[in-house]
């Protein structure tokens, strides 16, 4: 038995017997074998109220025939809230024994929790954590100029990337590494994380190649700074910031993302993912830098706003423009699949950049235009897709999901339901916790330890 949910269940006085019976067992006379296991089965809004009854019991068969992932959420006993982290429990009694309620052999991960969903992030953090740990293990002996991009079709083994201008994702996984130590507080993390960050100051004091300075300065060194203070990340960050900021045009209005495609384009090019480097910019004026470099994320914003978008409030991927004179030229595609169809995560990157925006400057216009964003990927999402989880261009005639896309999304609504009235903030929420805690999310969870 798997993913089953009791739920909105009243007990009242009960004379023989228990609230909950969980067991893999083998009656002979019965069947022909022993049950082959429970996994993720979750009891919410449970309420019993009478004299304590006989004791509950959740115990599997054997190791190989477990019971794995029992969550109880609410669960009140004469109306008493039973969780882990309740008030005055000591750390070394056991939740069941409340019930009462005795937890056996071959059993795991029985947890008592207010809310499901703070039960789910706790068990993806830790999660992430042990990913994180064995990428570390496997990554022996360090390079730490050599970062971990992916794990290739047919392969075992990280493909590694040597940090660089060209490398977009460098700074990735030094973020990953110290989100994760903000976490769990390990020195073994930290140290690597340090690592992993510090290969990356000679690279981000070269001379800007192109707009994906942003990525790798903030995911790396700025997560550096915030956690760690290390004066070094922040003097970098700013000269990166310096550096990202020769590449703006004043005629244009917007920073050049590919110095490198001016001739392919025709024009000085803008795609809609550098929304998302002008953190680097807002964060390094309040930080020692310029107060220009605001100026020039502001005009960044206004004039994607303004160029960047069709009526719908959906966005080209690419916005090209007359270098000596600003006019804009035209919209296209480098990675979506037309120029006039809506690539999910180039509309990932819209919703999220100017909700950030709308977080440094506090100017309606921005968030207006976040939610615009945000509304026509929801209609649109709707229409195409039968959960959270976008097609990678809503308008391609194949199915292929993004779920890069959707992450990025969720992250956004989540900070915009912040910045909006109480019914649309609930509509963002709702969407964001769907997105990243879906009805497949213990299915998911069951297959980890093979992953």
């Amino acid at each position: 038995m798997r993913n089953v949910t009791f739920e909105n269940i009243r007990i009242e006085q009960i004379e023989q017997g228990s609230i909950v019976q969980v067991k893999v067992g083998y009656n002979q006379k019965y069947c022909t074998a022993p049950g082959r296991g429970v996994e993720n089965v979750t009891f919410r809004n449970i309420r019993y109220k009478g004299n304590l009854p006989y004791l509950s019991i959740i115990n599997g068969y054997n190791n190989e025939r477990k019971v794995k992932g029992v969550t109880f959420e609410g669960i009140k006993i004469n109306g008493r809230l039973l969780h882990d982290k309740m008030e005055g429990k000591p750390a070394w009694y056991a939740t069941a024994d409340y019930i009462p309620m005795y937890v056996g052999n071959h059993v795991e991960n029985v947890v008592f929790s207010k809310d499901i969903r703070s039960t789910l992030v706790s068990q993806s953090l830790d999660y992430c954590s042990s990913q994180i740990n064995r990428a570390l293990e496997n990554l022996r002996p360090y390079d730490f100029t050599m970062m971990p991009r992916n794990i290739l079709n047919g392969e075992q083994t990280w493909n590694l990337r040597k940090a660089s201008p060209q490398e977009w994702c460098s700074g990735f996984w030094p973020g990953i590494l110290w989100m994760d130590f903000a976490y769990n507080k390990s020195e073994a993390i930290q140290k690597a994380a340090n690592g992993y960050t510090d290969a990356l100051l000679p690279v981000v004091a070269q001379p800007v190649y192109d707009h994906d300075l942003g990525f790798i300065t903030i995911n790396a060194l700025l997560k550096g700074y915030e956690i760690s203070k290390d004066e070094r990340y922040r003097k970098a960050a700013l000269l990166a910031a310096d550096s990202l900021a020769t590449l703006f045009n004043p005629a244009v209005g917007t920073i050049l993302s590919w110095p490198r495609h001016i001739k392919d384009y025709g024009g000085h090019n803008t795609i809609m993912d550098n929304m998302m480097n002008l953190e680097l910019l807002f964060w390094a004026a309040e930080h020692g830098g310029s107060p220009r470099l605001k100026d020039i994320a502001i005009r960044h914003a206004e004039t994607t706003m303004k160029h960047h978008f069709r009526p719908d409030g959906s966005c080209y991927h690419v916005a090209v423009y007359n270098q000596r004179t600003g006019k804009f030229l035209c919209g296209k595609t480098h990675q979506g699949y037309s120029d006039n169809s809506m690539w999910s995560r180039g509309q990932a990157w819209a919703i999220y950049g100017y909700t950030m925006v709308y977080r440094f400057t506090k100017d309606k216009r921005f968030l207006d235009q976040a939610q615009k964003a945000a509304g026509i990927y929801m209609k649109r999402l709707k229409e195409t897709s039968d959960d959270c989880i976008p097609r990678w261009d809503m308008d391609a005639p194949d199915d292929v999901k993004d779920a890069s896309a959707a992450c990025i999304i969720a992250s956004a609504l989540l900070e915009l339901s912040e910045y909006v009235s109480t019914d649309q903030a609930a509509t963002y929420r709702d969407f964001a916790i769907k997105t990243l805690f879906p009805p497949s999310l213990h299915r998911a969870s069951s297959c980890r330890n093979r992953n």
